[in-house]
């Protein structure tokens, strides 16, 4: 898929916008989510770490860091599945944010 640069950064911030929103309506005190410029950041205040998923405009990827392991997404059109693996983003998500909170957290591509 071949999008420009123009495209790629509005589909990144519509995604980052949803997961942030998303994030404001799990009920956990612990989770301090920060949308800015291309970066959402979820640091966790008494568990400990950051979350970190941020756009890579030159290689039109999603760079995902968290829990010392990095993933790189790369749109296909439907979703965004990791490029070595083939994991999609929310499936990573999902289980990242339910491990570290002790609970299920579910995110969902906008419609």
């Amino acid at each position: 898929m071949s999008e420009t640069e123009q495209d790629f950064r509005r589909l990144v911030s519509d995604l980052l916008s949803h997961l942030a929103a998303q994030l404001d309506t799990v009920e956990d005190d612990d989770i301090d989510p920060v949308l800015s410029d291309g970066v959402l950041s979820c640091a966790f205040e008494e568990r400990g770490g950051t979350f970190v998923l941020s756009q890579q405009v030159p290689v039109r990827e999603l760079w995902l860091s968290a829990n010392r392991t990095a993933w790189h997404f790369r749109y296909n059109g439907q979703g965004w599945p990791e490029r070595d693996k083939g994991d999609d983003l929310l499936v990573v998500l999902n289980k990242l944010f339910s491990d570290k909170l002790g609970m299920p957290v579910t995110f969902t591509y906008a419609d």
